[in-house]
């Protein structure tokens, strides 16, 4: 008897719980072929934006480009931080444009000539961006989260209610042979093994996605330090 045979001849409730598991299995598997979709291009984009930022010598220009890799979630940090400084910059005649970047080395650069507050606003842009790119990368992870921690009881109660018919077949056959007991004890195997095979994916996907995000969070933060001394070398020069 094999596994298409013993699901059919199974009862309402173990096929409305395999149902089930099926439902949030196949979610899973297609949030986790979507996920693994949008980080390894963001990845790609991201490495493509970081070569164009370091080597570019107008921010303008790197702006424009950019825009060509709107999947990097540093872009969107960028783009944030850029905005922040262009509104500072024309607050300031001295400044210009803030195109140009500055290529003398940050020592040059006197520690007590810059204010504070137009880099804190700058900062508060980058940490915002920050923020907002993260919450992005999270988004549908809890499903994930859901997906591993229920499935396995949803299961569980396949497993419960498929001993129970197993009983309740004892009592009606009035001994405990194998065809008595063998429905109820299959639905109860089936249940079982899809529980867990709908949980276990789940949990190393949302476990390696969070890993990701981090690991993102923390090239976002890198980069925001960056910029913030990019940021600080052109307030410095418009002093």
């Amino acid at each position: 008897m094999n596994v298409v045979s013993l699901i059919a001849q199974s009862g309402i409730v173990a096929k409305g719980v395999l149902l089930t598991l099926l439902f949030f299995s196949l979610v899973s598997w297609a949030l986790i072929f979507t996920k693994l979709r949008v980080f390894r291009r963001g990845r790609r984009e991201s490495e493509r934006f970081l070569q164009l930022f370091r080597s570019s010598k107008n921010l303008y220009t790197t702006f424009e480009e950019s825009k060509r890799f709107a999947k990097s979630p540093l872009v969107g940090v960028f783009q944030e931080g850029y905005r922040e400084l262009s509104q500072l910059v024309k607050g300031n005649p001295g400044h210009g444009n803030p195109g140009p970047v500055a290529s003398e080395p940050r020592a040059v650069v006197p520690e007590m000539a810059i204010h504070k507050e137009p880099l804190e606003l700058v900062n508060r842009g980058l940490r915002h961006a920050s923020m907002k790119e993260i919450a992005q990368q999270e988004r549908n992870l809890i499903f994930l989260a859901t997906t591993g921690n229920v499935t396995p009881f949803i299961g569980l109660f396949g497993t419960v209610w498929g001993i129970m018919d197993a009983f309740a077949s004892i009592g009606q056959a009035g001994s405990a042979n194998l065809g008595a007991v063998a429905p109820g004890i299959s639905e109860a195997l089936i249940t079982t093994a899809a529980g867990l095979g709908a949980a276990i994916p789940a949990v190393i996907a949302y476990n390696y996605f969070v890993n990701r995000t981090r690991r993102l969070a923390t090239e976002m933060e890198l980069f925001g330090m960056e910029f913030l001394t990019l940021a600080e070398r052109i307030l410095a020069r418009g002093r």
